[in-house]
């Protein structure tokens, strides 16, 4: 199979991630990924990007194969995963066109299928163990200092840590509810960060996320709240920045064998009861 050693996880309207694809489809224990993988390179690594929601954004968050979407891209040799991601604002310091590279996230689902030992057998008869991970700190601290560094060399000022509430979707907050998320504490609200970090730690690959803050969130705001439209607007109009930011983080991530973070150890010599793609 093609290979990959990056993926891109692709958010509402960022399937035009890479040129000249080869199109790959990926069968996982799982069932099926959101779309095929769309293999080519980028400054000399070779990338495997994701459309998240499927490329005609079919796919609600609530109904995303996350564990589909992560063994695929494992299968295919990726080991350090970047997912950028459109959010809610909860500060007003936070408005669009805010790029937040979070340290943490709060879970908020209700009903997503978020590990992979369940203990549930597989169609092969295999059947996981329970294993229990630490998530600690859920994102890759070399992935970060890499996606905050690539922002400022494009110019972008992004922040440096925060607290992103992943909530089921897909409708947006209400005004009491994003009030709440922001009493709290939390930085950005969104609906796809979780529980793509979680499922990359259980294989032990290294996950960035970097989210794009698209609106201001209900509680947040006067009028008559975030639309839909709105948030496919903001992320439009920086999706080019984005992008750049994305090439030079792909650049700038440490080659596979040179991995030294927490991440490349998270099972600690645990039997997960499967062999890992």
């Amino acid at each position: 199979m093609a290979n990959a050693e990056i993926g891109v996880i692709g958010g509402s309207g960022f399937y035009s991630f890479l040129d000249d694809v080869t199109e790959v489809q990926v069968n996982t224990p799982y069932g099926a990924p959101s779309d095929s993988l769309f293999l080519g390179e980028v400054a000399g690594r070779r990338v495997a990007f994701l459309p998240r929601h499927g490329r005609g954004h079919h796919l609600p968050p609530h109904r995303i194969n996350y564990r589909a979407n992560l063994w695929a891209l494992r299968s295919v040799g990726v080991r350090q995963v970047l997912g950028p991601c459109a959010v809610g604002g909860l500060r007003p310091e936070y408005g669009p066109g805010t790029l937040l590279v979070p340290d943490q996230f709060v879970d908020r689902t209700k009903s997503r299928q978020q590990t992979y030992f369940d203990g549930v057998p597989l169609s092969d008869g295999t059947v996981p163990n329970v294993v229990h991970v630490s998530l600690a700190d859920p994102y890759c601290p070399a992935g970060r200092a890499v996606a905050l560094k690539a922002a400022r060399g494009q110019g972008w000022d992004a922040v440096d840590g925060g607290t992103l509430v992943v909530v089921e979707g897909p409708r947006f907050s209400t005004r009491a509810e994003s009030l709440w998320h922001r009493a709290q504490g939390w930085s950005v609200v969104g609906m796809t960060g979780h529980p793509e970090a979680a499922l990359a730690r259980e294989l032990e690959l290294c996950y960035t996320s970097l989210t794009l803050v698209t609106d201001l969130d209900a509680g947040a705001e006067s009028g008559e709240g975030v639309s839909h439209e709105e948030v496919l607007q903001v992320f439009a109009a920086n999706v080019e920045r984005l992008r750049g930011v994305l090439f030079d983080a792909v650049a700038a991530l440490p080659a596979t064998e040179e991995r030294d973070c927490l991440c490349t150890r998270a099972l600690g010599g645990m039997d997960p009861g499967f062999v890992l793609p």
